[in-house]
């Protein structure tokens, strides 16, 4: 995927090295080469690709949330140990 983009933009920079220099062409056409037929159909294409994977880390930070509002932990403070007397009781044996 990212090659693909990668070469996109090689071409492109290239034909807009190719507007700079030519004898009829200006840097503001090259500048609309770049935008026009570099960043927006590159940034478009990168949205469409990454979909996929943008849900697939939407469903695994859900399914970790609900797993961990499903098992609450044993401490109040959140460590996972059992909670134990901090302080013995005083004036008592046992």
């Amino acid at each position: 995927m990212y090659l693909i983009a990668i070469a996109w933009g090689y071409v492109v920079l290239m034909m807009a090295a190719a507007e700079v220099t030519s004898a009829g062409g200006t840097v503001l056409g090259a500048l609309f080469t770049l935008l026009l037929y570099g960043v927006l159909p590159l940034s478009l294409l990168m949205y469409i690709v990454g979909t996929p994977g943008r849900k697939r880390r939407l469903k695994a930070a859900q399914a970790q949330a609900d797993a961990q509002a499903a098992a609450p932990s044993i401490a109040p403070d959140g460590s996972g140990e059992a909670p134990g007397d901090a302080i013995a009781a005083k004036g008592k044996e046992a």
